[in-house]
């Protein structure tokens, strides 16, 4: 069952953590997340699964910046989100996606017990000028049915900002 945005506002400060919230921004069912004004690139153009791979920070001016297509752009939110009861779920917006700008084309499913800011995986289907700030996509919450774990010492839990792919650290093990 999804929460309704009565249900997110209900338990908004106790169970649902949303800092900075802004009551404006609640939907029937969702939150609409904002776009902070940095992003990751990576520098290669071949990546590897198996090592760090670097990337290099790019600032979005209040002017806009333009996005290429072809190219993956991180960004994140500015929000810190914390649910330790909710399945939270990240989607672009409507008003995005028809723009051809791709916000969260995988991984959008979150862990009841995620705390931090959500990375965005950011794709163009053409040139488009993004603005920070702008509210880019929704976070959405889940019941959840049965006994859990909740998510507590991943790769990406309390994190700081913008997280490049940790999946090398799988191979360590």
């Amino acid at each position: 069952m999804i929460l309704s945005g009565k249900e997110i506002l209900r338990h908004l400060g106790k169970e649902i953590i949303i800092e900075p919230f802004d009551p404006s921004r609640i939907n029937p069912n969702s939150y609409n997340l904002s776009l902070a004004n940095e992003l990751l690139v990576y520098e290669n153009d071949l990546l590897d699964m198996k090592t760090p791979n670097p990337t290099r920070h790019i600032t979005i001016p209040p002017e806009g910046l333009v996005l290429e297509p072809g190219r993956l752009y991180l960004g994140r939110t500015n929000e810190f989100t914390r649910t330790d009861k909710y399945i939270p779920m990240l989607e672009g917006r409507s008003s995005t996606g028809r723009l051809g700008l791709f916000i969260h084309v995988t991984a959008g499913f979150g862990d009841v017990g995620f705390a931090g800011y959500w990375t965005l995986e950011i794709f163009c289907v053409q040139p488009i000028r993004i603005y920070p700030d702008v509210q880019i996509c929704q976070i959405y919450y889940h019941d959840i049915d049965g006994e859990y774990e909740p998510y507590q010492s991943g790769k990406y839990q309390n994190n700081t900002g913008i997280q490049p792919s940790l999946m090398y650290r799988d191979f360590e093990k």
